[in-house]
This record gives C-alpha cells, sequence and structure tokens, in this order.
C-alpha cells in the first residue's frame, strides 16, 4: 500500500523531540526520506533511530545561514532534492514575558530562532523546491498569532505573528510556480516546551484551561496529522493558508462548563 509521502524529501526542523520529532516519525512511515534537523544532533539522531523510514541526522542552528545552507545541499546530495519544507523548529523561553519585563537581549534570541529561522530556511529551501517543479512548505506559527493573551510572551507572539505574515505573502509569491506556503497554527499542545512554561504551577494550567473548548491539551500527532495533509498531494489546493488545529480555541467565546 502507498504512503501518502512516498518519493517525497521532507527536512523537518527542529526535530529533535516534540511535533518534530512526531513528525519525522510519521512523515517517514508514510514513504518519505526525512532530513531530522536540531541543535542537538544527540537528539536528532534519536529521532532517527525511532524512523519506520529513510532519514538522517543533522545538527543545524538555524539562526545561523551557513547551517541552514548546509542543511538543504545536505539533503539535496543524499536524496537528490527536497520536496517539503517543514520549519518546526521554536524557543519561547522563561525570561519572554510581557513587554514591560521582557528584556531586549530575550527579544531578539527569540527573533533570531522563531523569526529570522523561518525566513532563511525559505530563502535557502525555497529554490530546491523550485528545481523539482514545486513543493510545500510548512511553516509553524501558532494560535497567539491569531489571539492575543493576557499571559503575555511578546517575543513569542511577536515571532509566530511574522511567521504568519511571511507565510501568507509566500504563498502568493510562488503560487504559480508550484509552491505552496502554509502557517500551521497550532493550539496548546503536549510538548516539553509547553509544559515547561507550566512548570509545577497548576493554576497556571488552570488559568489557560477554561478557555480551551475541549478542556484539554492538544496531542504531537493531531497537530502532525494536519501536518502531514498539507505535505502530501493532497492539499494541492491549499496555500497561504493560517491552517489553525486548535481544538476549537480560536472560535471561542463562553466555553462550555
Amino acid at each position: 500500500m502507498a504512503g501518502r509521502l512516498d518519493g517525497k524529501v521532507c527536512v523537518i526542523t527542529g526535530a529533535g523531540g516534540g511535533m518534530g520529532r512526531e513528525a519525522a516519525i510519521v512523515f517517514t512511515a508514510e514513504g518519505a526520506k526525512v532530513c531530522v534537523a536540531d541543535l542537538d544532533e544527540e537528539l536528532a539522531e534519536e529521532t532517527v533511530s525511532l524512523c519506520s523510514g529513510d532519514a538522517f541526522a543533522l545538527r543545524v542552528n538555524v539562526a545561523s545561514e551557513e547551517d541552514v545552507e548546509h542543511l538543504y545541499v545536505s539533503t539535496a546530495d543524499r536524496f537528490g532534492g527536497v520536496d517539503v519544507l517543514y520549519n518546526n523548529a521554536g524557543i519561547s523561553p522563561a525570561d519572554d514575558a510581557s513587554v514591560l519585563d521582557t528584556s531586549v537581549e530575550a527579544w531578539q534570541r527569540v527573533q533570531d530562532v522563531n523569526t529570522k529561522g523561518v525566513f532563511l530556511c525559505c530563502k535557502h529551501g525555497i529554490p530546491y523546491l523550485l528545481e523539482r517543479g514545486g513543493g510545500s512548505v510548512i511553516n509553524v506559527a501558532s494560535f497567539v498569532a491569531i489571539l492575543g493573551a493576557a499571559t503575555s510572551q511578546i517575543s513569542y507572539t511577536a515571532s509566530k505573528g511574522a511567521v504568519l505574515a511571511m507565510s501568507k505573502e509566500l504563498g502568493v509569491q510562488f503560487a504559480r510556480q508550484g509552491v505552496r506556503v502554509n502557517a500551521l497554527c497550532p493550539g496548546p499542545v503536549e510538548t516539553p516546551l509547553l509544559l515547561a512554561i507550566f512548570g509545577d504551577d497548576p493554576a497556571a494550567f488552570k488559568r489557560r484551561q477554561v478557555h480551551w473548548p475541549t478542556g484539554r491539551l492538544g496531542k504531537p500527532r493531531e497537530i502532525v496529522n494536519a501536518a502531514l495533509f498539507l505535505a502530501s498531494d493532497e492539499s494541492s489546493f491549499v496555500t497561504g493558508a493560517a491552517f489553525v488545529v486548535d481544538g476549537g480555541l480560536t472560535a471561542a467565546y463562553v466555553t462550555p462548563e
């Protein structure tokens, strides 16, 4: 039985854990050849060991143009080209808070990874898609690109808004060249990044939970299923979209009791 990504070469950044790791596992199971890119090469190798198909690990700092260029050269040399860019790498450090409290250094650190990283991956990755006559770019934004929050993480929020805006522009720019660009906007998901924000503070969790129509966090696989659709040819008429997978959060005014 053919996989939904048979013959496709996918580059997934931030694939050492969380949704990136889940994506590598799912994509290889669906027939893709995958470059598992992460700042932590040991975690990337661990992801590769969990994949059922053809995958290799590569240490990449997405904030480094040299690293990003090397990422696509290495993947194309190994697999013959690139079809899918899954720009998933992102950070949300503890010192990213209200605009009144966030330092310029903290702001810039988040922008370098979340905004500049996506810019560099698109800048150096899209030419490989054009060489193949088309492909799919999945830029991971967030529901916070659409909704504001009183529990602010100003730099993270701004960075994800930028990812959404970039995705719309690139989706329009390359539409007639067969390259689709979409922003995947997950709601709150059970990942180490988010759980670290809640930490051991059940009140922080409860503060947010009341706003979730489903009353629960999403599972990484539930987000990756949407990314699988965007990576596959099934989404051939989807580009420039804010692809929201949030359990109804952005639709909610009053949630169920």
